[in-house]
């Protein structure tokens, strides 16, 4: 059984949550509150698993209120229930340690959907900001590093990074440079430095991508 707190000073809006939520088996009301300090004041005398907020309450607002469970080790999960869409809102909230942003327009399935997401222990940001959010982070212009460009590979260098491209291995390098497998193995975390990336595939893809090889 999934037991939930709502906490909403709009009785319009908690009841026709309290309605939704009630009809399902899995679904207890523990309590209402129509204040963050009343929420607080209830987890002492209640059960619950689960606080359904909304951000903005007399007193202390949702996110403050998830700031104060946190600070009291209190294992209850918080969702919150907003109208502020803002991308600082979330943010925000999943930093002070909220388990789902809602917004109020969201359907009741997705509702539900994040009621019990979250009563297993994962995190939920609802559908229409999840959407939004990859929207505004695709057609963000990406930017290069300048200084990462301008890297200077020596001809040696060049010539080992060309055949660690075509998929040879340290050894085999060395045999077709007539060097020896340390002296291949220096070359290529010389480079890997100079592009300032962390391991062999980063460096082929940053040398394709400057076409530095190709």
């Amino acid at each position: 059984m999934i037991n939930i707190i709502l906490a909403d000073d709009h009785h319009i809006v908690r009841n026709g949550i309290r309605n939704l939520l009630e009809k399902e088996a899995d679904i207890n009301i523990a309590g209402e509150a129509l204040t963050s300090e009343e929420a607080l004041q209830m987890l002492g005398n209640t059960s619950a698993d689960i606080i359904l907020a909304d951000m903005n309450m007399p007193g202390a607002s949702g996110i403050e209120l998830v700031e104060k469970l946190k600070a009291a080790d209190n294992p209850v999960k918080m969702m919150l229930l907003t109208m502020h869409d803002h991308q600082h809102y979330i943010n925000k909230a999943f930093q002070a340690g909220v388990s789902a942003y809602l917004i109020k327009s969201i359907s009741p399935e997705e509702l539900l959907f994040a009621v019990r997401l979250v009563h297993s222990g994962r995190k939920y940001l609802c559908t229409e900001l999840s959407l939004r959010l990859l929207d505004q982070a695709i057609s963000s212009p990406v930017t290069i590093d300048d200084d990462r460009v301008k890297v200077d590979f020596s001809e040696r260098e060049l010539a080992i990074l060309t055949l660690i491209a075509e998929g040879n291995t340290n050894q085999e390098i060395a045999d077709k440079l007539f060097t020896s497998k340390r002296t291949v193995e220096g070359h290529r975390q010389s480079m890997i430095d100079k592009a300032g990336v962390r391991n062999t595939p980063s460096l082929v893809r940053y040398a394709i991508r400057h076409g530095i090889i190709k």
